[in-house]
């Protein structure tokens, strides 16, 4: 009888699977921990700079400040989604607020939705032209995609914008 010999665990497809998660959580959280050192170093600054004199008057409460973290989170994760998905406001709103997706409060994603500054009629026509290059699909579809609510959900206007200046 011929025994099989037991792979190596690291010859294992699903090492390596966990080894790429690993990397990935670490990569991106080191990236938070960097901004965290940097707003920080920024109130470390501002706290050392001012005169005693000034330090017993109270300081205004900024609106940032007053919002909830959730919030905050729904706004991050929304521009995520239109830098690097090129997707339109109510898809956006969308995806925040499903139970399969990222499962925000309504009030947060809306709070994302209305604070957002981002060229929407760009991602429309950058979703058009990923749609034109790699799927090889007419102007009147691609314009269907871009508005229906299947699809992309970007308005008529930002959809004729795309269509109008595709290349």
């Amino acid at each position: 009888m011929t025994e099989k010999k037991k792979k190596a665990f690291y010859k294992r497809w699903w090492f390596w699977v966990i080894a790429v998660i690993v990397v990935i959580a670490i990569a991106s959280g080191g990236e938070e921990n960097s901004d965290q050192a940097k707003t920080n170093e920024e109130k470390a600054t501002t706290t050392t700079a001012t005169p005693k004199s000034e330090e017993k008057k109270e300081t205004p409460v900024k609106e940032e400040d007053t919002v909830p973290r959730e919030y905050k989170a729904a706004l991050q994760k929304a521009e995520l989604y239109a830098e690097t998905m090129y997707m339109s406001k109510a898809a956006i709103y969308d995806q925040l607020v499903s139970e399969h997706g990222e499962a925000f409060p309504p009030e947060a994603a809306q709070y994302a939705i209305d604070n957002i500054k981002w060229n929407w009629k760009e991602n429309a026509l950058k979703k058009a032209q990923t749609y034109a290059e790699t799927m090889s699909m007419s102007d009147s579809a691609i314009y269907e995609q871009l508005i229906s609510e299947n699809g992309e959900k970007f308005t008529p206007e930002e959809a004729q914008y795309a269509i109008d200046n595709l290349k």
